[in-house]
């Protein structure tokens, strides 16, 4: 099989449908399944998800996190490459296809992330690559003294990024975050266990790194990215807890 397509749930069922049936028209030339993992989802998710009868389905009876669930999803997965897709995602026609190619012709790209968009069309400035993260520029967000100094960021949020042109980067955002089935077999998880939430995505991506493969930025796809949609049922403190927690984690990992 060509492609895997994995999608963690929680209370995701105003944009799962959306997603899924966009899923179907990007894979239009080659063989796919879409996995979706449920974080004990307390709105009509999962009724949402069984309309699809070709969608393998697991139900979490607690909210294992996003990392931990898409592990589960991994393990069952049969694609010769994997695509972590967010629930509040929708796919151009074509587009899988489009990537799965891109991949068969470039070995050395062992993660591959596309253009992120806003409904309308626009680039979300928020979902472009990033930098890999210090401990200065995520002081930075934790203390929020970037609302103040924004130029503070600059470096890390890539803000000379040119998203019109294919380039290597440090990372791509997890919710769209194409991957080659060897760099996985190789870690023996698609993310690190350790993370909850946050820093699993940029983590991985710097596994990659070590590893040897190239972590591609391409702009011949195009996906709508609402952004978040989940994150908005959390509490700010949650949030910040989780994030907290997370970076912590990262800078014990990789030093700082």
């Amino acid at each position: 099989m060509d492609l895997s397509v994995i999608t963690v749930t929680w209370n995701s069922g105003e944009k799962i449908e959306r997603q899924m049936q966009s899923v179907a028209l990007a894979c239009q030339a080659i063989s796919w399944e879409q996995i979706v993992v449920d974080n004990n989802s307390a709105d009509n998710t999962v009724s949402a998800v069984q309309k699809f009868p070709g969608v393998k389905l697991i139900i979490n009876q607690e909210n294992k996190g996003f990392g931990a669930a898409n592990n589960q999803a991994w393990r069952e997965a049969v694609g010769r490459y994997i695509l972590f897709l967010n629930p509040d995602m929708r796919a151009e026609a074509g587009s899988f296809d489009k990537l799965v190619r891109f991949m068969d012709t470039h070995p050395a790209a062992g993660i591959v992330g596309c253009k992120l968009v806003t409904e309308a069309g626009e680039l979300n400035p928020a979902t472009t690559p990033r930098r890999f993260p210090t401990l200065f520029n995520q002081m930075v967000i934790v203390s929020k003294l970037h609302h103040f100094f924004p130029q503070l960021l600059d470096k890390y949020r890539f803000a000379d990024f040119d998203a019109g042109r294919e380039q290597a980067v440090s990372s791509v955002q997890g919710s769209f975050m194409l991957v080659r089935r060897e760099l996985l077999n190789k870690l023996g998880w698609a993310f690190d266990p350790r993370y909850f939430i946050w820093f699993e995505d940029v983590d991985l991506c710097r596994e990659a790194k070590r590893l040897g493969y190239k972590v591609i930025y391409t702009p011949s796809v195009s996906c709508v990215d609402y952004a978040g949609d989940s994150f908005k049922k959390r509490s700010t403190w949650w949030k910040q807890k989780q994030f907290i927690k997370s970076m912590v984690k990262y800078f014990i990992k990789w030093g700082i």
